[in-house]
This record gives C-alpha cells, structure tokens and sequence, in this order.
C-alpha cells in the first residue's frame, strides 16, 4: 500500500505544479469521484504554492471548490439515475453484499429527514463527502439546495486546509512528512469501511436464516426489520409496477 500512495502523492505534487489552480481543481474533481485522491493531500500543498508566490491564493479555491463541486454533482446523477426503487431491489439480492434493504430505507428516513446538512457536514469528512452525494441523488433531494449546501461545505473545508498550508509554510518540511501517511490513512480506512459493509451484511444474513427470517426482509440483527420508509415490509417494496424505475416514488411522501 506504501507504494501506492506514494505514487499518487507523487502524482499531485507534479500536477500540482505543472497546471497550478486548474490543476488543483481537477485532483478535487478526482479526489470526489475516487476517494483514495485525498483533500489533506492536495490543499496544503496548494496553500503552500500560493504563500511561496507560484500560486493565487484565490484561484485555488475557487477551483477547488467548483472541482468539488462537479465531482459531487457527477455522484448525484449516478444516484438519481440509480433512483430509490432500483438500489431497493439491489439491496434485496443475496450478492449484494454491501448493505440490506432496511439500511437502504434507514438511510432514506434519515435523509429525507436531515439531508441538508448531512451533505453539508460530510464535506469534511474523508470517503464520506463522496458518498453523500449519492444518497441524495437517489433521494432526489432538490438541485438547488444540493449544489448550495455542496459549495458552502466544500468552501468551508477547502478554505480550511488551503490556509492550514499557507500558516504552516515556514515549516513545510515538516508538513510534507505528513502528508504521505494521510494518504495512506484515508486510503487504509476505504478499505476498512468496504470490508467492514460487507462483514455486516454477510452476518445479518446468518443471522435471519438462523432466526427463520426471509433475509431480505431482515434487519443487521436478523429479526423482522421496521417499516422505515412508509412503504411496507422491505420484502414488500417496490409492491407495483412503477411507470419510470428508477424514479423514486419517495419524492411523493414528502411533507
């Protein structure tokens, strides 16, 4: 694993230099779509730029925040395009093995509920920034609130990091030693969360065969999951034919 995220620190640093803002702009338009492309990696290093002169303080963060910004919006088509009814389904398959259907309507209950700022605050948390964005668009949360609670968090964080690299820039020696072990952090704890997805769902499913229950009704327990979303039993959902799948009948049961 040290090889390769010494490559890809290797990799932003000499992209960093070579296309100066844009290039910043398009590792965070990567970093959002491929995770293991960390922010902590990439913004310090372009403070430090900008404080040693080979940068504009400004234009790294405004690229970097609308390169996150296309990178989310990308996420959220994915998930619209996925639709509610579809990921359901998915969930219910036995190698599908990353979550149940009742964590696909836990996950919606508590979205529709707090979406706003679920995607405002994930913007500063590694792997989850990602993520969130796909969530929304399969709940079909509201463009214009998706694009501006996006561009506030991701600002925010953007802003952060790029300054934490222009203070520390008199000991960016120091700073640099870090930054590969970041690297490696963030991508050591998205394998951990793949894994650890699909441990759960493989012992939910022992669970509810050792309990007698259907597996795809079942919650991570293996009793009987609640009705989460309003629809019914998870083993219920979808119960008719829906006129355009992938277009998520959720969007009515908003208040």
């Amino acid at each position: 694993m040290g090889g390769i995220t010494d490559l890809i620190s290797d990799w932003v640093f000499r992209l960093v230099d070579a296309l100066g803002a844009i290039g910043v702009g398009l590792l965070l338009f990567l970093e959002t779509v491929i995770p293991p492309i960390p922010s902590e990696l990439i913004l310090p290093l372009a403070g430090f730029r900008a404080r040693d002169g080979d940068l504009n303080v400004f234009a790294v963060w405004t690229t970097a925040t609308l390169g996150a910004l296309a990178g989310a919006l990308v996420l959220y088509y994915v998930g619209a395009l996925l639709g509610y009814d579809r990921l359901h389904a998915l969930a219910g398959k036995r190698w599908f093995v990353l979550a149940t259907r009742a964590d696909v309507e836990r996950g919606y209950a508590l979205f529709n509920k707090y979406g706003s700022w679920l995607v405002l605050g994930a913007r500063c948390v590694p792997i989850v920034r990602s993520l969130i964005s796909l969530p929304a668009g399969v709940a079909r949360m509201p463009l214009s609130r998706f694009v501006l609670f996006t561009a506030i968090g991701s600002g925010i964080w953007n802003g952060a990091l790029i300054g934490a690299g222009w203070l520390l820039a008199d000991n960016w020696e120091r700073v640099e030693g870090y930054l590969g072990p970041v690297s490696k952090v963030v991508l050591a704890l998205g394998v951990a969360f793949v894994i650890f997805l699909v441990v759960r769902r493989l012992l939910a499913r022992k669970r509810a065969l050792a309990a007698g229950v259907d597996p795809a009704e079942a919650d991570v327990d293996g009793r009987p999951a609640p009705d989460f979303d309003g629809f019914g039993s998870p083993n219920q959902y979808p119960t008719t034919p829906h006129p355009a799948r992938g277009v998520a009948r959720v969007m009515n049961h908003r208040p």
